[in-house]
């Protein structure tokens, strides 16, 4: 692992911006973020990136000397709260995989059921075997991708079909879906080939829907899957190497050209080459010469270029004249870059501003090249501007040729170039553009109903709009990660603080990752990494003791429990009430919407759908919470249906949901909350999917409770929002989320309910009452790890409370 070298230096850059007074004035998996640039722009922009940024004033620079390698140490001293108390109850997590569960009960036959974490006797012992909600999601995980569990799936999705299809149809139907944008569609259609070419022993079809898996993993980022299927595929289509062959290995060329691994990708590539179909050459090609770019190769580059001059006047030209920028910018032609990504513009048609922000991006660093930095500003903030009339999700050609551009590249590049420039204010206003840009990307034309923009993302608000909203005492802390730092600010009534703190997107992704897995696996040094995060991300700051924090994470920081950061002044939560928020602007939207509400509860829980389904610490909970409202209807077992929810949640001012739910890592809109089928006995759950959501009408709707498995895991945007539940029940209404980041354990969560729902009936307010629910279950020694009192996040209305 690479020392965290950038953060040990420690050079953090502030820029108070006061008002006039002068007052001066901050998963249970492994993440993995993913570029995406082509290689040629990541090159083409390292070559012509802004300068290092000069100290400006610092905090204590000894505060944060801090390598990575120490963050993944075992801890040298533990808190006295750490210590862990007899296991829990049974804890809340959607079943195991049936291929899983066998391998499973043997390797836990003779251990005493346990729940939750309990502590390592040694250090020696922080390898030790897995708690069972840790276990079971990590099971999830790493079998949801599987051929055997996609098998499975694909023989109920065939058994559910009317009309059945030929083999090479749902081959078909994948590769459009995953073109589209809809990747678990591509993947269910692609399962569906699979039981086809089993059930007909075709092996051609076995290797085309192998195929076609890579290519939907590799679209949707999950490169893992992506190269295991695309060997797969190569292995077993040799007999059609046009359509099997060719395409494989450009996946795997793709997959090492986003890692970052040039020379890998040219191999790939060449591979694919000697197989490739007259149409399909030319795709290679333009990969090819996107990868000798990056390798430094520009000679060879031109070479390859040349030969696809017969694209000229199809739909990859202005694709062709982009790279032939990135060429002449390696080629030191800055000039004849710049007129190469100008030429690359459109006057018109669908796709004209899709194009032109393109061509803009080009200019930008084309200007940059020729050091005219003012020219380059402007033309990325024109860039900008052309994203936003974008109207189409993906467009095929930038994924098949390997480029994987991204809107959010551009909002990365301006950002980084204008707090150069010292100018936090509009890089804060063009973070808050790229959530809503970000968010917009992963739903357009993929509901089914249109997408009422402004219902989405409300509107990016002014800084003085946003401060205008905040008290005394408030303060959004809001982050935005570049590939090379992480950029801070402080928004008060009475100013903005800009910092720019050096700590690497990937050092970050694996840092929060490491924490995550240290708390879900309950070992003692989740402490240890809280207190190393809390100094590289709060201590620079400058927090006010006691002030309310209202936190926009960004990137893998979406997974970060903010309340487990740790200080010699104790806990984030002991020192700051926490409210998470999307964005600010989407923060101070829905802390306008009605802050008091009558006291109406609708909850549900326990839904009857198997044995192993059964949570009945959930149905406990439910009935617990119940008589703390002055009306309440309730819905347990076989009443928890989507009928039941779709007619009877919109009636609540409060809704609480305690049931299974599950995170799509490949697909957010397919996450889900699972729920009773209407027939009973049941065969399995009726999943009420995330793209459901978004068509309920929940405008009455104060506060929606998920107290699941992970519902606030989702997939990780580079822009970027966890697009999972979260922003689906925003948009049907919802001011306020309670959400749960890890598999629960039911005594903990069931102390953490009651306490909530206690103060907020009592009159507090949602932020303060979070906390009190928090930190009643800290003082409880049977709790006092992590685990236990820091899984659920309050997102959104922080000023929500309940009439008396």
């Amino acid at each position: 692992m690479i020392p965290i070298e950038r953060i040990a230096s420690a050079r953090v850059e502030v820029d108070a911006h006061a008002p006039a007074s002068g007052a001066p004035e901050r998963v249970c998996v492994a993440l993995a973020l993913l570029s995406a640039l082509a290689l040629a722009a990541s090159a083409a922009h390292a070559q012509h990136a802004p300068a290092t940024l000069n100290s400006a004033c610092a905090p204590d620079a000894a505060s944060m000397q801090i390598a990575y390698n120490d963050l993944r140490e075992p801890a040298m001293q533990l808190a006295q709260n750490t210590q862990s108390a007899p296991a829990a109850s049974g804890a809340r997590k959607v079943p195991t995989p049936a291929s899983t569960q066998k391998a499973q009960k043997s390797a836990t036959a003779g251990q005493a059921k346990q729940s939750a974490p309990s502590r390592p006797a040694s250090d020696a012992q922080q390898d030790a075997p897995l708690t069972p909600a840790a276990r079971d999601a990590e099971a999830r995980v790493r079998d949801a991708e599987t051929i055997a569990t996609l098998s499975q799936e694909g023989q109920l999705l065939l058994a559910r079909d009317q009309v059945k299809l030929d083999g090479y149809a749902y081959c078909s139907m994948s590769v459009a879906a995953a073109e589209r944008g809809d990747f678990r569609e591509s993947i269910e259609a692609a399962s569906r080939a699979l039981v086809v070419a089993r059930q007909t022993d075709n092996p051609n079809l076995a290797a085309l829907s192998r195929r076609d898996l890579a290519i939907a993993y590799s679209y949707a980022g999950d490169l893992d899957d992506a190269e295991r299927y695309a060997k797969e595929a190569i292995a077993a289509g040799a007999k059609n190497p046009e359509q099997v062959l060719a395409p494989a290995h450009k996946v795997l060329g793709d997959i090492a050209a986003r890692r970052g691994d040039a020379n890998a990708a040219l191999t790939e590539y060449r591979a694919a080459l000697e197989t490739a179909s007259p149409r399909y050459r030319p795709l290679v090609l333009l990969s090819i010469t996107n990868a000798q770019i990056a390798s430094g190769d520009p000679a060879g580059a031109r070479a390859t270029f040349e030969q696809t001059a017969d694209v000229n006047g199809t739909l990859l030209a202005p694709l062709r004249k982009r790279i032939e920028g990135n060429l002449l910018l390696a080629e030191n032609k800055p000039e004849e870059a710049l007129a190469a990504f100008s030429a690359s513009a459109t006057k018109g048609g669908s796709d004209a501003n899709y194009d032109n922000l393109w061509a803009h991006e080009g200019m930008g660093r084309a200007y940059l090249a020729l050091g005219k930095r003012k020219e380059a500003r402007a033309a990325w903030l024109a860039a900008l501007d052309d994203s936003e009339s974008i109207r189409a999700r993906f467009r095929s050609d930038e994924f098949k040729t390997g480029l994987f551009s991204d809107t959010q590249t551009v909002f990365e590049e301006t950002i980084a170039l204008v707090v150069e420039d010292g100018d936090y204010p509009l890089a804060w206003t063009l973070s808050e553009r790229s959530r809503g840009r970000a968010l917009l990307d992963v739903v357009r034309n993929r509901l089914a109903n249109n997408v009422d923009e402004t219902q989405l993302n409300g509107r990016t608000l002014s800084l003085d709009d946003v401060r205008g909203t905040l008290k005394p005492g408030e303060a959004i802390v809001e982050y935005h990660g570049l590939p090379d730092r992480l950029i801070a600010w402080v928004v008060r009534a009475d100013g903005i603080q800009g910092l720019s703190l050096p700590i690497a997107r990937k050092d970050m992704t694996l840092a929060v990752s490491d924490f995550r897995n240290a708390i879900i696996r309950g070992r003692p040094q989740a402490i240890t990494y809280g207190t190393k995060l809390d100094a590289l991300l709060i201590q620079p700051l400058g927090l006010r003791p006691g002030e309310r924090l209202i936190i926009v994470p960004n990137g893998a920081l979406h997974y970060m429990p903010f309340q487990a950061l740790k200080n010699p002044q104790g806990f984030l939560i002991q020192r700051h009430a926490i409210a998470l928020a999307p964005s600010a602007s989407i923060a101070v939207q829905l802390v306008r919407r009605q802050q008091h509400v009558a006291s109406n509860l609708v909850a549900f829980g326990n839904p009857r759908i198997a044995p192993e389904f059964d949570l009945p610490g959930a149905e406990a909970e439910v009935r617990a919470i119940g008589p703390l409202f002055s009306q309440r209807e309730t819905f347990l077992q076989s009443d928890v249906t989507r009928k039941t929810f779709s007619d009877n949640a919109p009636a609540g001012r409060i809704v609480h949901v305690a049931t299974h739910a599950q995170a799509d890592t490949i697909d957010p809109l397919h996450s889900r909350v699972l729920l009773a089928p209407s027939t009973q006995p049941a065969d399995g759950p009726d999943p009420m999917l995330a793209a459901d959501i978004y068509n309920l009408k929940f405008d009455s709707v104060a506060l929606v409770t998920l107290s699941a498995c992970e519902t606030a895991l989702g997939r990780i945007e580079r822009g970027d929002e966890i697009m999972g539940f979260t922003r689906a029940f925003f948009y049907a209404g919802a001011s306020a989320l309670l959400v749960s980041m890890w598999p629960v354990a039911d005594e903990s969560t069931a102390l953490t309910m009651r306490t909530f729902y206690g103060s907020l009936t009592k009159g507090e307010e949602a932020i303060d009452a979070m906390r009190d629910a928090q930190l009643a279950v800290l003082a409880n020694g049977r709790f006092a790890h992590p685990f236990y009192w820091a899984p659920f996040d309050l997102m959104g209305n922080w000023r929500l409370s309940v009439a008396r």
